[in-house]
């Protein structure tokens, strides 16, 4: 699989085609149009009907493409799958919502086998998952493995945090009451250290998808007036391996890149570890130091890719 740029990820409903220009002329990796949660059920099937349309008439330019179906197991989720992918060659990603079990994934995977199979189809269309239930979180090593086709798992923090139960309305922001109370200092007072309530599920999620080559994604963060806000959950994600975020408000978009993109000294670094390491392999050595630290063959595994990863946001500029 080539590698997929997914430092933002922006979603769009189905049922707001005003927004489909605008989103096309953004600067988003991957758009998606949302046939779920921002779609009434009585409005669903004539969405889809706006979906395939948009795919079909809307000059997307570069970007890739998916739609956000509903769920699998719903009175739409199957018709999604068959009909947008059979009117819509367009098409590149399906983005699967709460997925619970590696059989979700297989699933969908089957369906498009057989779809593209009938189509002949000569490009495959990839499948983005949505964790966003604890069955999901629990399960997520079999989702990650289920399918060739799974290109990258969404935490959805959202659905996760009312199926926790958990009292937060501000989804994907950090709860100020999750914290504890350290010791009395000098003076008696004891500090509040606040923690990060949605860690595990971060952490599980990027170690599964790191384990089987699929790329975590984090999810909303729907409070879009705080800015600086959602850049500090995109640096944590980011901490933890995470190879973009999703954008709920086109201003959201220029942060998730800026995030997700190798800053100018780390390429410089990168570059100046794979040349001091071919120096010192050429002597046989396999480490050597650099900048008052010892760096060896896993800092050139780092260094090259951060170095690829920035040569594919390249060449997409240059293409855009």
């Amino acid at each position: 699989m080539t590698m997929r740029l997914e430092r933002s990820m922006l979603a769009v409903p189905a049922t707001s085609p005003h927004f489909f220009a605008k989103a096309a002329a953004s600067e988003a990796d991957i758009i998606f149009l949302d046939l779920e949660d921002s779609v009434t059920p009585e409005r669903k099937n004539d969405a889809r009907t706006s979906v395939i349309e948009a795919l079909n008439t809307v000059d997307w330019r570069d970007k890739n493409m998916s739609v956000r179906i509903n769920e699998i197991d719903s009175e739409w989720g199957y018709r999604d799958i068959v009909h947008i992918v059979e009117q819509c060659p367009r098409l590149d990603a399906l983005l699967v919502p709460k997925v619970a079990a590696g059989e979700d994934i297989r699933f969908v995977a089957r369906l498009l086998d057989a779809l593209e199979t009938h189509l002949n189809r000569d490009r495959s269309i990839l499948i983005d998952a949505l964790i966003e239930t604890p069955a999901g979180v629990t399960n997520v090593d079999e989702i990650a493995a289920a399918s060739p086709r799974l290109s990258s798992l969404s935490f959805g923090v959202g659905d996760y945090s009312v199926a926790m139960q958990a009292p937060q309305t501000s989804f994907g922001s950090p709860d100020p009451r999750y914290g504890i109370l350290g010791a009395e200092d000098g003076n008696g007072k004891r500090g509040f250290h606040w923690n990060d309530q949605w860690h595990y599920a971060l952490a599980r999620i990027a170690n599964a998808c790191h384990a089987n080559g699929v790329m975590p994604v984090d999810g909303p963060f729907t409070d879009f007036r705080d800015a600086e806000g959602y850049r500090a959950c995109a640096h944590r994600a980011r901490a933890l391996g995470y190879a973009g975020k999703w954008a709920i408000h086109p201003s959201q978009i220029v942060a998730a890149n800026e995030v997700f993109s190798p800053r100018v000294e780390e390429l410089d670094l990168a570059r100046r570890i794979n040349a001091a390491m071919a120096k010192a392999m050429k002597q046989g050595d396999g480490a050597v130091q650099l900048d008052g630290r010892m760096v060896d063959l896993a800092h050139v595994k780092q260094a090259s890719a951060l170095l690829l990863r920035q040569e594919t946001i390249a060449k997409r500029a240059s293409q855009a």
